[in-house]
């Protein structure tokens, strides 16, 4: 057997040494080269996101849950003459409160209670349960000569034909007290279980001290705060933006119509329609104005949930207790402290955008894990309150908003979804306005030891500073 020489050895190790050196670089090069595109990661399961949605609605209830919230950022109080003893001002885009005066006052709704008696309707249209245009039959209990003489009515009668439609717009524009009770029989079966699912709402939606006792608001059982009923009617119009233009930006109604009337009552025609304008004064006053709903009884004061709209923006103010020995007066001050809210807001705040300004995620490269990349996204997208400090307008200050992004050139060792890898900070000159995380949209699990070593290689690759 011929002897291998120390030569030959060298020969042989060396190029052994060479093709595993050629190995581990084509092992590498692949390796390195696959964080090359990015395009390739997938979006996420549904199950991934169902899982996100919910660790950020644990994390920050306070930006992505329904509640009202404060500014974040300082501001100066308002100096508002507002003679109602409560008050509430919110951007119904975002929920941040921008006024308030003793807004946790507990206070009978009055007439708004029929806000929450639209918002179960609109439920169970959503559902498919029932129609707008369904014809409801009318329980005795709704006939208006069977109610209080001073109660609010749009005239319902025995044997009329009324469609859910026409009970809205009842509910929305003559505050008929005869068209709740017809409603909540019809969805219900009876008041009482109607009331019944109107505070199960109430606890849906997260309200502590709200509680109704019957659904027109006539009872001063009723209560709730101006905060509270804020808060629900910014979920109100947003769950249901077709509300403002179907029911609460209406003027008028015109009820019963020939139409409506018993058979045995046709040949009158119309001679039995009365016309009622919308108990919200400020719809023919303020600009912009498109709802919402009016109330008043003598325990309560004269309340008003007001709601305008400009150039895309939307606000909403409750005032409650408002003064005023009749309706003339009640209408004077509820118009006053309406339009001096809404004018302050709409002169003193604007809305931005994110989404029209960042993109929806970013992707970065994760090493020493068992996937390459991950998808960074904002842990919310609310709309911002931007407060008039500079410009001519509060449009201009929304122009002059700009964005600070932060995120790593890599994630070493997997990562986990929800955890904040980044953020975003939006700015007006020196003032932070919000601060928003970036966070991983998935788990990526961490590699093994020999994936780790790739990744610690590969990191250095891929940093940039």
């Amino acid at each position: 057997m011929k002897k291998i020489t120390r030569t030959q050895k060298t020969i042989t190790l060396a190029g052994a040494g060479a093709l595993i050196l050629a190995a581990l670089t084509l092992s590498f090069t692949g390796y390195i080269n696959g964080f090359k595109h990015p395009e390739r990661l997938s979006s996420p399961t549904s199950e991934q996101q169902a899982y996100l949605t919910d660790y950020l609605n644990q994390t920050y209830p306070a930006k992505r849950v329904n509640v009202l919230r404060g500014l974040p950022y300082s501001t100066v109080d308002a100096k508002l003459d507002i003679a109602a003893e409560s008050a509430i001002l919110i951007d119904t885009a975002n929920g941040c409160v921008l006024y308030e005066k003793n807004a946790d006052e507990a206070i009978p709704p009055a007439s708004i209670t029929k806000l929450f008696v639209m918002y179960i309707v609109f439920q169970e249209v959503e559902s498919g349960r029932i129609s707008l245009d369904d014809v409801v039959p009318l329980p005795e209990s709704s006939w208006a000569i069977n109610l209080p003489s001073d109660a609010s009515l749009m005239f319902l009668g025995q044997g009329q034909i009324v469609t859910l439609r026409e009970l809205m717009q009842g509910l929305a524009i003559a505050s008929g007290n005869d068209a709740a009770i017809a409603v909540a029989s019809y969805i219900s079966g009876n008041v009482k279980d109607f009331v019944a699912r109107m505070n199960e709402e109430v606890q849906k939606l997260g309200l502590k001290y709200t509680h109704f006792e019957e659904p027109s608001g006539y009872s001063e059982k009723n209560i709730t705060t101006a905060r509270e009923l804020a808060s629900f009617a910014r979920v109100y119009i947003n769950r249901y933006p077709q509300s403002i233009e179907e029911f609460h930006s209406l003027r008028e109604i015109e009820y019963p119509k020939k139409e409506n009337l018993a058979p045995w009552m046709k040949n009158r025609g119309n001679s039995m329609a009365v016309k009622q304008w919308n108990t919200n004064v400020l719809l023919r006053s303020l600009e912009g104005c498109d709802g919402l709903k009016t109330g008043f009884i003598y325990e309560s004061g004269f309340n008003i949930a007001l709601t305008a709209k400009r150039n895309g923006v939307r606000y909403l103010s409750v005032t409650m207790r408002g003064p005023g020995k009749n309706s003339s007066e009640g209408n004077f001050y509820r118009q006053q402290d309406g339009t001096r809210l809404m004018e302050w807001a709409f002169s003193s705040f604007s809305d931005y955008i994110p989404l029209e300004h960042i993109a929806p995620s970013y992707t970065v490269a994760v090493t020493g894990a068992q996937g390459k990349f991950v998808r960074l996204v904002p842990a919310w997208t609310n709309i911002i309150s931007v407060p008039h400090i500079t410009g001519e307008s509060a449009a201009d200050a929304v122009k002059e908003v700009h964005v600070e992004i932060t995120k790593p050139d890599f994630i070493y060792g997997g990562a986990l979804a929800g955890q904040d890898y980044g953020q975003i900070v939006y700015k007006l000159g020196n003032i932070v306005l919000e601060t928003v995380p970036l966070v991983a949209d998935r788990n990526v699990e961490r590699a093994g030891v020999w994936g780790r070593f790739w990744g610690m290689i590969a990191s250095r690759f891929l940093r940039t500073k």
